[in-house]
């Protein structure tokens, strides 16, 4: 049965920030807000936390995790940039965005597009997000919390603690946040790809 955490939109309450990722690092799926939406997150080295995304989600081999990472010094750690594509990305972040590029070694194969050797990244521009994160001290593994076979994604905490009861450990709610996903941009070849148009702007990159 998950616990649920009512937090306070603009200023978390620490005790209960710090609760929640105690039982990241034991390995628990938690149900956490973003600036786009609702998002599944673990433990980056979690082998459960990931099998159970992809259960959740009905997703195969070749989705793309994100790594939602707090900062940008963070997000170097994880993934090749060159400087053009730096100053691109640094113009968006935080933002409603994910980017799609080579991945370091410090990101477990089993996280990596089988082919391509790419992982998905971002920084959100969301209050409690970045709480957990700063609590956290390394980036949350992450899905967007949608559901096979809806087009839209769940966006209210109750409902979320209600019909995913038995497969998350915790539902973070802070009230309203974003409805749509992130827009998703590919760098893996150098040049910026849309593959899928969200809650961040486009135009951006065309």
């Amino acid at each position: 049965m998950a616990k649920y955490f009512d937090v306070h939109p603009e200023n978390p309450q620490r005790r209960t920030i710090s609760t929640v990722v105690d039982s990241i690092r034991a390995d628990a799926l938690i149900a956490y807000p973003t600036d786009s939406c609702f998002a599944l997150g673990c433990r980056l080295g979690s082998r459960d936390g990931m099998s159970r995304i992809r259960s959740i989600r009905n997703l195969d081999e070749r989705h793309h995790f994100t790594l939602v990472c707090q900062n940008f010094a963070q997000l170097g750690q994880f993934v090749h940039v060159d400087n053009d594509v730096f100053r691109a990305i640094k113009a968006a972040t935080p933002g409603r965005y994910t980017f799609i590029l080579p991945a370091t070694k410090e990101v477990p194969r089993k996280l990596l597009h089988p082919k391509k050797k790419t992982v998905g990244v971002r920084i959100p521009d969301h209050v409690v997000a970045q709480a957990l994160l700063a609590e956290l001290g390394e980036p949350l593994l992450s899905s967007t919390l949608l559901l096979p076979d809806e087009e839209e994604p769940l966006t209210q905490g109750w409902e979320i603690k209600e019909r995913l009861d038995h497969v998350v450990d915790a539902v973070v709610d802070s009230g309203d946040c974003g409805t749509e996903p992130t827009t998703v941009v590919d760098f893996s070849g150098g040049e910026a790809e849309i593959v899928r148009t969200g809650a961040g702007d486009p135009e951006r990159f065309a």
